[in-house]
């Protein structure tokens, strides 16, 4: 089920809202836990029934895996059941998401025809997966107290950042949900989580949706795109995603408002980012934590010189490129910001004597060449992107054209005989999106502003409307292929 659709908004989100609230009310407290993970199990189910024996089975493992880890075992025995957890914990995700890409490998190194399975990915397996290895690595650790099996189920399953995120840790999630203050209904917070998600939801499906037609039309055709047309791609996918990951972002921390609680921040302006060591402290905020809690630290962190530490943080980037999909165009991407990091470590101190405008410039337009390798099915692709970003012309497809019809504002620019109304509407959206994502603050520092007033009523108001009204083209995020 999706965030943006019907069935969401107007059934499962006021339902669960109900039963949550009203049994609280009633002190029912363990069985308001038991509805909202029957409402995620509703949830997660709603996209393909099958995933629900995959992350109910992964919650019953994982928990059982904690109690041994509790038990008074020795020290030599609970290193191998941890060892055995994760290992079960990324066997299963491997499974899922690179067996085929390892069939494929096997076939063209050794010349072999072994078929490929077709395995569907589970959405949000990598978020769970992450999830569930955090909370046994810190059972191992003698971090974690002994929780019962609903508050383990809820913590995995809660269905705001079930499928892309934030990745939270026990510590963050199981005491609020055993917090009595937020069992009761505040309309402040309320307030507060319905004016986050109607700012994801506009993002999602006012802003990425629009940019994501010319996407979609500009990797589709790469090879007749003209100079134009293929920078347009390249800087309409950058916000793309961009929107599409904040507006999740917004809408998911929205929900857990709603329901009295608070996500950690996943997504904190990254393009404002002057370098790349800045931008990983603020795109995917909890990814990156996990990756420097049970990655980066474990291999020696900064503990062990320069040379070790750039190692380190190269193997960080180069897992994170794998995490992300299995494909050579994740890997390189991986290894490119893995590079950039270093680099921006090593010349620390020239950099910071550049004007500010020109690191961020730099930084930006290496953000948006490598979110083509990213976004591209095949490096051949991306690499006949760039060649016809540099071929000529300014030509715009009339298929394209044909593609944006649907938009209300191309069609009040054609309808106004705007001389080039389809360069114009993009440039109209692009340049309006570059704005909002670099020079407006973000959704949670508005929310950290919030005023219960006329224009913020109007404001959320107009927002959800517009949206909820444009949500006949209902799209997956992007992060869901993750």
């Amino acid at each position: 089920m999706l965030f943006n659709s019907y069935v969401f908004i107007f059934l499962l989100l006021p339902i669960s809202l109900l039963a949550w609230y009203l049994l609280n009310h009633f002190k029912k407290y363990d069985l308001a836990k038991a509805a909202l993970i029957l409402s995620s199990l509703v949830f997660y189910a709603y996209f393909h029934f099958s995933y629900l024996f995959i992350l109910s089975g992964s919650i019953i493992v994982n928990y059982f895996i904690g109690l041994m880890l509790h038990s008074d075992f020795s020290q030599k025995t609970r290193k191998l059941i941890v060892v055995l957890g994760v290992l079960i914990n990324l066997g299963v995700l491997g499974y899922f998401k690179y067996f085929d890409f390892f069939l494929e490998n096997i076939n063209f190194i050794f010349k072999t025809d072994i078929s490929l399975l077709g395995i569907a990915l589970p959405l949000g397996i990598s978020f769970f997966t992450f999830q569930q290895v955090s909370y046994v690595v810190d059972c191992y650790k003698g971090t974690v107290p002994r929780y019962k099996f609903i508050d383990y189920a809820i913590f995995v399953s809660f269905f705001p950042q079930l499928v892309a995120g934030p990745i939270v840790l026990h510590s963050e999630m199981v005491p609020q949900f055993e917090d009595l203050s937020i069992k009761r209904f505040s309309a402040e917070k309320f307030s507060r989580g319905i004016t986050a998600f109607s700012f994801g939801l506009a993002k999602k499906v006012l802003l990425a949706d629009s940019l994501g037609i010319i996407v979609n039309y500009g990797f589709s055709n790469a090879s007749s795109l003209s100079s134009l047309q293929a920078g347009i791609s390249i800087l309409a996918y950058t916000l793309q995603i961009y929107f599409d990951f904040s507006g999740y972002c917004d809408m998911a921390s929205g929900i857990a408002g709603m329901f009295g609680m608070e996500l950690p921040v996943n997504f904190d302006s990254p393009y404002k980012a002057l370098n790349i060591v800045d931008f990983w402290k603020r795109w995917h905020k909890t990814l990156t934590r996990f990756f420097t809690q049970y990655v980066y630290i474990p291999l020696g962190g900064n503990r062990k010189g320069k040379v070790r530490t750039y190692v380190n943080i190269f193997i960080v980037f180069l897992v994170s490129g794998i995490w992300h999909g299995a494909g050579y165009t994740f890997i390189v991407w991986g290894i490119l910001h893995g590079l950039a990091n270093i680099f921006c470590r090593i010349f620390k101190k020239p950099l910071e004597k550049i004007p500010k405008a020109i690191n961020w410039l730099m930084c930006f337009v290496f953000l948006n060449l490598t979110w083509v390798i990213f976004r591209a099915d095949s490096l051949s692709q991306a690499s006949t992107i760039f060649k016809r970003l540099f071929s000529g012309g300014t030509a715009i497809s009339a298929d394209l054209i044909k593609a944006l019809n649907p938009n209300i504002l191309y069609n009040l620019l054609s309808n106004l005989s705007i001389p080039n109304a389809p360069v114009v509407y993009m440039a109209i959206l692009i340049i309006g999106c570059l704005i909002l994502a670099t020079l407006f603050k973000n959704t949670q520092q508005k929310v950290a502003e919030f005023k219960a007033d006329i224009k913020t009523f109007v404001v959320v108001t107009v927002l959800l409307s517009v949206s909820i009204l444009s949500l006949a083209g209902v799209s997956t995020f992007l992060y869901f292929d993750f």
